[in-house]
């Protein structure tokens, strides 16, 4: 080792921490190099340099910092565990990076709660202290490599870079074609993440076995009492993910390996002789097969076998095996091949029913809730549900439902506005709340009014705004900490961004400005980090509301610069940030 690498090994150990003048941008920078040697070393299977890497990892100050802030700026940053300590000033932030070691590291019992599930009952939700999920935070830094690296090409679940639509596309490339696998194996675990073994995760797992032990064993505390854990990974962890995700990773080898690794050929059309594929989302998956007999008789048996070693097992009321011309609900999604004819088979995927009407009931539940409040108040409450609903289902056959949903949403609000004024009559109401807008006679809009006198007009989304739009499914072998894929993810998420800001022009030529980085940090703005705008001199100091008085920043990067005044080192390279005087930046 160079003496320039042990200084820097030295720094990362012995940096102290402020808060308010951490550089992100080299922590980022020092745990994703370890993450990338990380996953080099499980490639090569030089697994004791993998618990070298992940030790330097889970001691680096840069990592410890990472931590500290995924679990202070998320959404359940205001929520407590048994202590009812939250990390919220600063100062708090600062001591929480210098006390997260392992040596004389205990974790606290953990909080139950209950959130219901769609089938009535209620699922159980365990909360750590704060302490406890930063320690998991920065575990995970050091076990997503290997998970990543080692985990089942088609998983799609609790996994960077994938999604609910990759599995839905690959269920598509499974069986759209002519000749294609027709009877699907749907399989459902039950309970997997309160019944996983913990002597098989502490065998199989590579992480801290000690710290891990002592994650599972921690116990929860629910109406005052104590109770101990003996099997499973809680829900509410940071970790648990991951966790679930390893101890169900190898089902497709061994699936592959009994029935040939051969893999589909779009250009010579070619598959293996039965067809048994996998697709899994977290502990929900399916398998595809040739015949029913084969599903029944060899792969449910095969799959039980690999989940009893884990202390797992099937649940038998949502586990069946269904032929694709009668269709089955996935994701949300309802999949089903229809025959026209005698050799005319078409595949189509549309929102699932179920979930069509659990969406209208929720919308239609909201508006009652809000009976009595301003129109305009309806509209911001409603307008990121619908789209964020429409955009879940935008890459499926899915115009005709969103016809139906801004139909049913429709007479849902005229309820409402008929309830208003019961001594009005029709048309009144219509010309109160309704508005034309090109060809549309019925646009739920109004105008409000802004502080500084000016006139902002509102309307509703509708579901049908929202192009259909195919989706281009991950690679399988793709992986985020693989320095050969870094080119091909960056793609995917550019398109993704622009994509998403395709409607909105100014935003998105500040985005590519800044090639699709933080202005403060240099990490990448995605869909998922979400952005905020920033006037880099302020408007109250002379600043323009124009595009070149404007950048984009992460929100925690945003609140975190704001509360110390910007006194940041800013990059150097954007225009409207060399073009005035940094020290007025706010």
């Amino acid at each position: 080792m160079t003496a320039s690498s042990n200084t820097d090994v030295d720094a990362a150990f012995t940096r102290k921490a402020d808060w308010s003048a951490i550089d992100w941008r080299a922590c980022y920078g020092e745990v994703r190099k370890l993450q990338a040697r990380i996953a080099k070393a499980v490639q090569q299977g030089r697994w004791r340099k993998v618990k070298s890497l992940q030790w330097l990892l889970t001691h680096a100050f840069s990592a410890k910092a990472l931590a500290v802030r995924r679990v202070t700026e998320n959404q359940g940053k205001h929520t407590p565990g048994v202590d009812g300590v939250t990390w919220s000033t600063p100062q708090e932030k600062s001591e929480a990076i210098d006390s997260l070691k392992r040596r004389g590291y205990r974790p606290m019992p953990l909080r139950r709660v209950y959130i219901p599930k769609a089938n009535g009952k209620r699922r159980p939700l365990s909360i750590p202290v704060k302490k406890d999920l930063a320690m998991q935070a920065l575990y995970k830094l050091a076990l997503e490599p290997i998970a990543e690296t080692t985990g089942d090409q088609n998983s799609y679940g609790f996994r960077l870079g994938r999604c609910t639509a990759d599995a839905i596309e690959q269920i598509f490339i499974l069986t759209a074609r002519k000749g294609s696998a027709t009877w699907i194996l749907e399989g459902d675990i039950k309970s997997c993440f309160d019944e996983i073994c913990h002597e098989w995760m502490q065998k199989n797992i590579c992480i801290d076995k000690r710290i891990l032990a002592q994650w599972l064993k921690a116990g929860y505390i629910e109406k005052r009492k104590l109770f101990p854990t003996e099997a499973g990974c809680p829900q509410g962890g940071i970790l648990s993910p991951a966790l679930a995700n390893m101890a169900l990773d190898g089902l497709e080898e061994l699936l592959g390996t009994f029935y040939g690794s051969e893999r589909i050929d779009h250009h010579k059309n070619r598959s293996t002789r039965n067809q048994v594929y996998l697709v899994r989302y977290a502990d929900d998956f399916i398998i595809t097969g040739k015949s029913k007999d084969i599903l029944e008789q060899e792969v449910k048996p095969m799959v039980r076998d690999f989940l009893a070693e884990r202390g797992l097992h099937l649940s038998e009321e949502k586990t069946r095996i269904t032929h694709l011309s009668e269709g089955f609900d996935f994701l949300g999604q309802h999949i089903r091949k229809y025959h026209a004819g005698t050799t005319k088979e078409k595949l189509l995927i549309t929102p699932a029913k179920k979930n069509v009407k659990a969406f209208l009931t929720e919308i239609r539940d909201v508006i009652r809730a809000l009976k009595s409040a301003k129109q305009e108040t309806l509209i911001r409450v409603l307008n990121p549900k619908i789209t964020g609903w429409a955009n879940y289902h935008r890459h499926v056959v899915a115009s005709k439902t969103f016809a139906t949903v801004d139909h049913q949403i429709w007479k849902a609000l005229w309820r409402w506005a008929k309830r208003r004024h019961p001594q009005k009559g029709r048309h009144w109401i219509a010309n109160r709340y309704f508005q034309l807008e090109g060809n549309r006679h019925w646009v739920f809009g109004c105008d409000e009014q802004q502080k500084d006198g000016s006139t902002l007009h509102l309307r509703l989304k509708q579901a049908s705004d929202v192009k259909i739009q195919r989706h281009i499914k991950i690679q399988g072998a793709a992986n985020p900490f693989d320095a050969s894929c870094e080119e091909y993810f960056e793609k995917r998420e550019s398109a993704k961004m622009a994509n998403r800001l395709s409607s909105r022009r100014t935003l998105l030529a500040i985005w590519r400005r800044q090639n699709g980085r933080c202005a403060l940090c240099g990490e990448r703005i995605t869909t998922e980090t979400g952005w905020d705008l920033h006037h880099v001199i302020r408007k109250i100091d002379g600043g323009s509301d124009s595009s070149g008085n404007l950048c984009l920043l992460h929100p925690v990067c945003h609140r975190q610069g704001h509360s110390s005044g910007f006194k940041f080192v800013l990059p150097v390279g954007f225009d409207y940030l060399t073009s005035c005087d940094s020290s007025r930046v706010r």
